[in-house]
């Protein structure tokens, strides 16, 4: 059986010894450097699926409170060359309402009601192939469709796709994101 180790007073060493402390520190390090880079893939792809999300339900939120309100209702996108984007849902025309600065801005007779920003603090960007879309109060449908892009800082995205019922489907662009059907 093992003695433990006595100082120079006869009395028991506690805790552990330098060697042991440094090779404790070099498997956490090791396991840390393979930890790493996986953890921000997740980590990125949590953000990329909860502002998809949350478009989302921001995009069926427009379309039941257009009809609720019996008014259309837009909602409107902006992306800049500086990585800001944004979109904004709003009563009124077209180019009434910007979210362009951070919080919405709308024109007199237009009403925002619900912006989410996007800047170069969060790793994503936000892509529209359209400007603005009009959600029906009658028929609750679209016009025109459109395909908004979440894209990561990694080059992961997601599509939400608007069809001309107001119905949205998620998908990604290949190489796909597990658990997602391909666009």
């Amino acid at each position: 059986m093992k003695q433990p180790y006595r100082t120079l007073t006869g009395q028991r060493q506690r805790g552990a010894t330098l060697i042991e402390a440094a090779t404790v520190l070099m498997v956490v390090a090791a396991v840390s450097g393979l930890v790493g880079p996986s953890f921000q893939q997740a980590r990125e792809r949590m953000h990329l699926e909860g502002a998809a999300a949350q478009l989302e339900t921001d995009l069926q939120f427009a379309r039941s409170a257009a009809v609720a309100r019996n008014a259309g209702l837009r909602v409107s996108f902006e992306t800049r060359d500086d990585g800001h984007s944004c979109y904004v849902v709003h009563s009124g025309s077209a180019g009434d309402c910007s979210c362009a600065s951070g919080a919405p801005v709308c024109q007199p007779g237009a009403e925002a009601l619900r912006s989410v920003h996007f800047g170069p603090d969060l790793p994503l960007r936000l892509v529209s192939n359209s400007r603005s879309i009009l959600f029906d109060p009658v028929r609750g449908t679209v016009t025109p469709t459109a395909t908004l892009r979440v894209q990561a800082a990694g080059g992961a995205a997601l599509h939400q796709v608007v069809n001309v019922m107001g119905r949205i489907r998620t998908c990604s662009p290949a190489p796909a994101l597990r658990g997602y059907r391909a666009c």
